[in-house]
């Protein structure tokens, strides 16, 4: 089973970053942290890569469901969606597949809150 869904578009960074936000937004996700991988790579280890975001993806209505179920979840929250240069003027967009992940907890209720979520951030990226 892959661990992730992804997509790529042919528009700017900076406004794929924006319409995976806005993508998830509509469907019920806001966004807790945004992490800049490439300028944390640059100032630790003086690297060079392409473009490269993590967006901390977070429904606060499943989250809960799914702390009430497994107090312990939290280690896996929030939801990451990736957004990477690949190069000629396109992005990868791609989220974890929560069903994947929560396979390793075999808790029969996070199973069924995971394939909610994955239908959710699934719509997110396709929408793209």
């Amino acid at each position: 089973m892959a661990y992730y869904f992804a997509k790529t578009v042919a528009m700017p960074f900076d406004a794929a970053v924006a319409a995976a936000t806005a993508a998830l937004a509509e469907r019920g996700f806001g966004v807790l942290t945004t992490i800049d991988v490439q300028a944390t790579m640059k100032k630790k280890l003086d690297a060079d890569m392409p473009a490269y975001t993590i967006l901390g993806a977070c429904n606060p209505g499943f989250a809960f469901e799914a702390l009430q179920a497994e107090d312990k979840i939290g280690t896996m929250l929030p939801c990451n969606v990736i957004v990477r240069e690949t190069g000629d003027g396109k992005v990868e967009v791609a989220a974890v597949d929560p069903v994947a992940s929560m396979q390793a907890v075999g808790s029969a209720a996070l199973g069924a809150i995971a394939g909610e979520v994955r239908e959710r951030l699934k719509e997110a990226v396709e929408s793209l």
